[in-house]
């Protein structure tokens, strides 16, 4: 839909000062500032998208907005229209704790500004969510989905100690391992410098599936 180009020519965004050279401070100003390096860098006008923060499922429930990007309970965030036609995302005030989940939870929520333009995908589509978490991946912002897609993570307090885990997305680690490599096969990136952000539970499944890509192509070329 986009057409083979996007990918080819599409900037790998990195977890770097390079691409996010902003302070970064988790308050409102700093996500406006996020948000318009994302939505530039997948070729979206930033002054066409209105952007606001949520904070409870009350909240999600008023706005009456269709779009989920968290697997149950509170959504990290949601795209719709305003009655006067205009692009709108809003974000979990939760997510401004996590800079990696927060963008890449922006990338996918500018996916639906994509998406859902006339005559590419129906907002009623059963593969919309996931199909959307492969555009980040298309357009540069994989790292990011893929890194925020399963956070583990350890705490202590006075009395106890434990850890948690949390799913962020729509595609399962297997999957992003995979959409990862086709990508830098795709631009025949061997060995992509960028897979050194790649989280190490995401990193074997990325490795196997860039090798039986490239074994795959050497057989069809003998055969």
């Amino acid at each position: 839909m986009l057409g083979a180009r996007r990918l080819l020519d599409a900037t790998v965004i990195l977890p770097t000062e390079e691409h996010f050279p902003d302070p970064y401070d988790h308050s409102q100003e700093a996500l406006r500032r996020m948000v318009d390096r994302v939505a530039a860098a997948m070729r979206i006008d930033p002054s066409q998208l209105d952007v606001e923060l949520f904070t409870s499922e009350y909240d999600v429930s008023r706005t009456l907005v269709p779009f989920f990007s968290g697997e149950g309970g509170a959504p990290g965030g949601l795209y719709f229209h305003t009655p006067e036609e205009r692009q709108s995302i809003a974000m979990s005030a939760a997510e401004l704790k996590d800079p990696m989940a927060l963008v890449a939870v922006i990338a996918h929520e500018i996916g639906h500004v994509i998406l859902l333009r006339p005559g590419r995908v129906r907002r009623d589509e059963p593969d919309m969510e996931p199909l959307n978490d492969l555009l980040t991946v298309f357009l540069g912002f994989g790292i990011f989905t893929a890194n925020a897609a399963f956070r583990f993570s350890r705490y202590t307090t006075n009395e106890t100690q434990g850890w948690s885990t949390r799913r962020l997305g729509y595609l399962s680690e297997p999957m992003l391992g995979y959409a990862l490599a086709r990508f830098a096969y795709e631009r025949r990136e061997q060995k992509p410098q960028w897979a050194s952000f790649v989280k190490s539970n995401i990193s074997p499944y990325m490795k196997r599936s860039l090798a039986w890509l490239t074994q795959s192509q050497q057989q069809r070329l003998l055969s």
